[in-house]
């Protein structure tokens, strides 16, 4: 155990904010270092942008699910895939030729580097004394905060991320064991599967604990609720429509 790996064991989603706010430097210095996130052969396929406009801030979190702490905070982080800057470099430098910015693989490699980017930002905001929360609600009506934002074609919304020096006590959230996630030289569907016996208890307790008794629901029964019921199925359509996944 060392200092970078306690500030990552001690992670907690805050929800309640101070309304301190994060200072220029702060903010450049989180983002810089987000930016130091590895990234496939440099493509740094993602943006951000940083809200601090009240009625802006208001707008997004109605279009979140309203959630309150997406306006209370004091700067709302939206962190975007952006294949724009390559699709551009593609018609500069090779105008003859077709560009495959549209394809899957550009999509993910687009994802994957924001979400990369986006988690050496909340380490480096931790490490400075704010709390984060992601909020993957931006995506409810992703539409909407594609126009609010004014992002081009090439470029969409993956989540938003909450910065702000927390003002509330949570607890860590347990996460699987160990040997629900961990396997040597090949997966051993059988251990990860007794992995998630032992995390519903875990969960379980967990819960009990956190709502005095009002929810005992284990993890497994609550993601079986998630992946039975439809749930923002505009995106396939809305990536197809901003030049994503087309082949």
């Amino acid at each position: 155990m060392n200092e970078t790996i306690e500030l990552m064991m001690k992670h907690r989603s805050v929800r309640k904010f101070k309304p301190d706010p994060v200072s220029e430097e702060q903010l450049a210095t989180i983002v810089a270092a987000g930016q130091m996130a590895s990234s496939s052969s440099s493509v740094q396929a993602y943006s951000v942008v940083a809200v601090t406009e009240p009625e802006l801030k208001s707008k997004l979190a109605a279009l979140a699910g309203n959630q309150a702490y997406v306006e209370e905070c004091p700067v709302f982080l939206v962190w975007c895939a952006d294949l724009y800057r390559l699709s551009d470099a593609a018609k500069r430098h090779h105008p003859e030729k077709e560009s495959y910015a549209d394809s899957t693989e550009n999509f993910m490699v687009a994802t994957i580097d924001v979400a990369l980017a986006s988690q050496n930002a909340a380490l480096a905001a931790e490490s400075l004394g704010f709390g984060i929360v992601y909020i993957g609600g931006l995506r409810n009506k992703i539409e909407e905060v594609t126009e609010l934002l004014g992002l081009p074609e090439g470029v969409y919304p993956v989540f938003g991320m909450c910065v702000g020096i927390a003002d509330q006590e949570t607890g860590i959230r347990p996460r699987l064991p160990l040997n629900a996630v961990l396997h040597r030289n090949r997966y051993d569907a059988e251990e990860t599967l007794r992995g998630v016996e032992s995390y519903d208890e875990t969960t379980t307790a967990y819960m009990r604990a956190r709502t005095n008794g009002e929810r005992t629901t284990p993890w497994s029964e609550l993601m079986a609720k998630r992946l039975t019921e439809p749930a923002r199925l505009q995106m396939k359509s809305y990536l197809e429509g901003r030049g994503f996944m087309k082949r």
